[in-house]
Order: C-alpha cells, then sequence, then structure tokens
C-alpha cells in the first residue's frame, strides 16, 4: 500500500513510478531514518498515541529491521519500496502488523527526509573530519622527519627561494585544517532537528520537540516548520566545504606528479599506489594522483548541480529536493574512500633529500636575500633589487652562482659589498634570516609543527566532545 493512495482513483503509469522512486540511491538512509523513527516513536508514547507495551512492541520492530537487513542485505531488493520511509514503514508491518502504521502519526515524509539528511551528514562531517585528521598527521609526521632538509619554492613554476621541506609539507596542513575547520562549523549549523514540523506548518500532536532533538544528538529543534522542511543550506555548505577539500587534494596531487618526473625527481612515488603501461615495460603511472585530479572534478560537479538544484525553489518542500540525494551520497562516498589512499600516499612516498638540496642551492634563489644584505647596510630596497639583478645577469654570463663571483666583481657594482656577504648568502644563513611566524627559519618551522599539532589536538576533543 502506497503512504498516499487514499486519494486516487488510477494507478500510477508503471514507467512513471519506477522513474520517480528513490528507493535505489536513499536506501543509504536506513539507518538514520531507523534511529529518527525511534525517536518519534518515543514521543509518540509520551503524547499518549502510543501505550507503553506499543512503545516497546515498535522500537523492537525498528531494531528488527536493521537487524535483518544487516544479516540479509537482498532485502533491500525491494521492488515496491518508494523510498527509504516506504520501506521502513512496510517492514514494521511486517514485523509488528497495523501498530505499524501508527507510527506515522503526527508526522510527514518531509521532516523525516529533513532529518535524515541532517544525520547522514553529520555522521559524514565527522568520518571526513576523523579521516582528515589523520591525513594532516601524515603531512606533521613527514615535516618532522624531513628535519632541516631544504629545497626550492616555486611561484609562477619558476624557482623562487629556497624553504625547508618541513615548511612546504606545512602548507598542506594548513590548507587541511582550514577543511576541518569548515566540516566542523557545518556541524554546528546542521545540528538542529526538523522533528516536528510535519509536513509544513508543524505536527497536530503534542510531540515533545526537545525530546526528540536530544534523543538524535541534536543541539535543539529547528525553528521555523516551513524553514525546517525546505532546508538544504546544510547540504550545500556541506558540499561546499567538500569541494575545497577536493581542490586541495588536487592541487596536492598536482604537485607529487610533477615533483615524481624524472625532470623533477624530488619524490619516489610508492610503487603500491601506482600502475604501469601495458605498452611501454618501463613505466610507472601516478594513478592514484590523477585520479585525484579526477575525483575532485566529479566532487565539484556534484556540489555545482546541488546549488543548481535549490536555486528556483519555491518554499516549501518541492519533489526537485529528492535530486539533492545523490550528489551529497556521491560526494561522501568518493571523498571517505579517497582520503585514506592520500593518506598512504603520503605515509609510503620517498623523497630524494639530496636532490632537492641541491636545487635549493643554485638558480640565484638566494637572490632576494642578497638584496636583504644590502638593504641592512642601508641600501634602498629598490636599488638593492637593481643591483642584485645586475649581479644575476654577471653571474649568469660567468655561468656561476652569485657565490661564485669575485668581490671585487662585486664592489664595482656597489661599494657596500664585503666579504661577508659570501656567507650571507649561504643556504644555511638564507634559511635562518627568515625567521618570522610564518617563515621558513629552522626554529620557526619546529615551533609551527608543534603548534600544528596542538591544533589538530584542540579539533579532536571538540570532536569528542559533541560526538
Amino acid at each position: 500500500m502506497k503512504m498516499w493512495s487514499g486519494r486516487f482513483r488510477q494507478p500510477l503509469d508503471p514507467a512513471f513510478e519506477a522513474w520517480q522512486r528513490s528507493w535505489e540511491f536513499d536506501c543509504r538512509l536506513l539507518e538514520c531514518e531507523l534511529e529518527a523513527s525511534s525517536a518519534h516513536a518515543r514521543a509518540l508514547a509520551k503524547a499518549g498515541v502510543l501505550s507503553a507495551d506499543e512503545l516497546k512492541t515498535t522500537l523492537n520492530g525498528l531494531e528488527q529491521i536493521g537487524d535483518r537487513v544487516a544479516e540479509e542485505p537482498a532485502l533491500l531488493e525491494d521492488d515496491e519500496a518508494e523510498d527509504v520511509h516506504h520501506f521502513v514503514e512496510k517492514a514494521l508491518v511486517t514485523i509488528v502488523g497495523d501498530l505499524g502504521y501508527k507510527l506515522h502519526s503526527g508526522r510527514s515524509r518531509n521532516e523525516q527526509i529533513a532529518t535524515d539528511l541532517r544525520l547522514y551528514t553529520r555522521a559524514a562531517c565527522d568520518e571526513i573530519s576523523a579521516e582528515l585528521s589523520k591525513l594532516i598527521s601524515a603531512f606533521l609526521d613527514r615535516a618532522e622527519k624531513a628535519g632541516d632538509a631544504a629545497m626550492p619554492a616555486y611561484t609562477h613554476l619558476q624557482r623562487a627561494e629556497p624553504v625547508l621541506v618541513a615548511h612546504w609539507l606545512l602548507a598542506y596542513a594548513e590548507m587541511l585544517l582550514r577543511d576541518l575547520s569548515r566540516l566542523e562549523d557545518c556541524r554546528k549549523r546542521l545540528n538542529v532537528c526538523p522533528l516536528g514540523s510535519g509536513a509544513v506548518a508543524g505536527t497536530t500532536l503534542p510531540l515533545d520537540r526537545e525530546l526528540m532533538s536530544a534523543d538524535l544528538g541534536f543541539t535543539a529543534p529547528t525553528a521555523n516548520s516551513i524553514d525546517a522542511t525546505c532546508d538544504r543550506d546544510f547540504v550545500v555548505e556541506f558540499a561546499n566545504s567538500a569541494s575545497l577539500l577536493a581542490i586541495h587534494l588536487s592541487r596536492w596531487a598536482e604537485e607529487m606528479l610533477l615533483f615524481s618526473t624524472q625532470e623533477y625527481g624530488f619524490i619516489h612515488a610508492p610503487e603500491a599506489f601506482s600502475t604501469g603501461s601495458s605498452a611501454m615495460p618501463q613505466k610507472m603511472n601516478g594513478d592514484l594522483l590523477e585520479l585525484t585530479r579526477g575525483k575532485a572534478a566529479r566532487i565539484i560537479g556534484s556540489a555545482t548541480s546541488l546549488i543548481v538544484s535549490v536555486k528556483g525553489l519555491p518554499l516549501a518542500y518541492n519533489k526537485d529536493m529528492q535530486e539533492t540525494q545523490e550528489p551529497l551520497f556521491h560526494i561522501t562516498e568518493t571523498v571517505v574512500s579517497l582520503i585514506p589512499l592520500v593518506t598512504g600516499w603520503m605515509q609510503s612516498a620517498e623523497f630524494d633529500f639530496a636532490r632537492m638540496q641541491n636545487a635549493a642551492e643554485t638558480g640565484y634563489m638566494n637572490a632576494f636575500a642578497a638584496a636583504t644584505y644590502l638593504v641592512r647596510k642601508g641600501v634602498p630596497f629598490r636599488i638593492a633589487h637593481e643591483i642584485i639583478g645586475k649581479a644575476v645577469r654577471l653571474a649568469l654570463d660567468q655561468q656561476c652562482e652569485l657565490q661564485g663571483l669575485a668581490l671585487a666583481d662585486l664592489q664595482r657594482l656597489d661599494s657596500h659589498f664585503a666579504q661577508e656577504f659570501f656567507e650571507f648568502v649561504t643556504l644555511k644563513n638564507v634559511l635562518a634570516i627568515h625567521d618570522v611566524p610564518g617563515g621558513t627559519s629552522p626554529a620557526q618551522v619546529k615551533e609551527a609543527i608543534t603548534r600544528t599539532r596542538k591544533r589538530l589536538t584542540s579539533v579532536h576533543e571538540e570532536a569528542h566532545a559533541h560526538a
């Protein structure tokens, strides 16, 4: 029996009926639906709609549905179920008889799906946050192990200045910490309970909304029944947060692909996360990295489809909202499966510190430090910039680095040059003089690693507090 068929005389067109069903994908919400239905049942009992025995029977029946599906997943292959709500009602009636129909008293599928999606998205935030924390820890571990190893930093894909390898890795940790923070913020905003909102105007039974909210771990009931039944902001916000995370992972993947080429040679990609060529025996392809870029595109596409789905909808619930579910599921499942693989790659990759160090010491990347030397001698920076530019040109002509120039040649460019210049532009000193918070000096980077670990710990503690 349909949940709405009393008013209809004609059966649905078979093709339309199959086409409009959502059970094929919203079966993912079964656990959420059972949890929310149990909370609703307890509220019905408090309101006197269910007796104590009926409540016990209903709760037991809902529990049995979950147990049976866990033991026999084939039960989900239900050609009659219109959606997850219909499936649960049918299954409950099979177990407890007509008492199962009582459970829908005082509620609507509009509030049910709004509640289920909040429970699902909240769980997704928690699961992704946990995996993201592990990935950030992997970056911090690699940064710690890198010690004082140096590498070139790039702007415009051209070598710019030397930095510690650890400093470079911490840049990714910062990106991912922002992603973690966005998920935490999203979780806080979505954590309100629509149960009791009815179809649009609020339930007609005296249900204890505070009780249902607390039962499900929400911070409070939603404030407006119209908004509660049609709000999908939390889904869009989650999708956008996941999109930014995907962008960061895609940027990471692109750089790892570049740095693991023979041309760069900074990284030896792990074989466990690579594949070969069917034609060229020597090849090892970075498939995980390439697929990370590809998956990022699909995540962003799903987020875009979510925004477009809701952009023109009048209040309140519209069937269009059914189209917001599959993008949410796709984004969640993609991100949840991707992050552990990225973590594994980061833990397994090998850095060629010698090659990185050599690259950091060549290509005039100490030119900014050289200009700083003159600035400290009282030369205005714009003039110092011009002088060092000429020194670089001279070094190019002589096919040497700045420190390979003769002091006499440098002094012909400017009288402020002295013997200590050559010590000033060594790699060790060039790194050390970037001694400001957020800079790449060894002392600052060491403190940054400790600080970042503490920030990550505080996020963990906050997550456990609301778990």
